[in-house]
């Protein structure tokens, strides 16, 4: 894996993302949901090469594993999304199980 400027915290669970399990959660989960679901609202039809965490996993192992937590993203529609959070520090709207946002009204 290549180094990154996590904090120590991040650090610490970062194994998870080369364990066996992971990639075969990760395998599973893009060949049910293989587009973005971003670039989908936008009208595009973009391969996801990303599984990311709708809910921040922060090391617990259960929601870093758990299905209906993971969403499908292309690596610029990631990047944005996290770019965003970690920049303001508000959270991008919560997302369901199948990837779309959930309508809070």
């Amino acid at each position: 894996m290549k180094s990154t400027h996590r904090s120590a915290a991040a650090k610490a669970w970062q194994h998870l993302y080369a364990t066996s399990r992971w990639r075969k959660v990760r395998a599973i989960h893009l060949a049910g949901q293989p587009l973005c679901f971003m670039c989908n609202e936008d009208g595009r039809l973009t391969p996801a090469t990303v599984v990311d965490h709708i809910t921040p996993h922060k090391g617990d192992e259960h929601l870093f594993f758990d299905a209906a937590n993971l969403s499908s993203l292309c690596k610029r529609h990631h990047d944005m999304h996290k770019q965003s959070e970690e920049r303001t520090g508000k959270a991008t709207p919560q997302r369901g199980a199948d990837g779309w946002p959930v309508d809070r009204r």
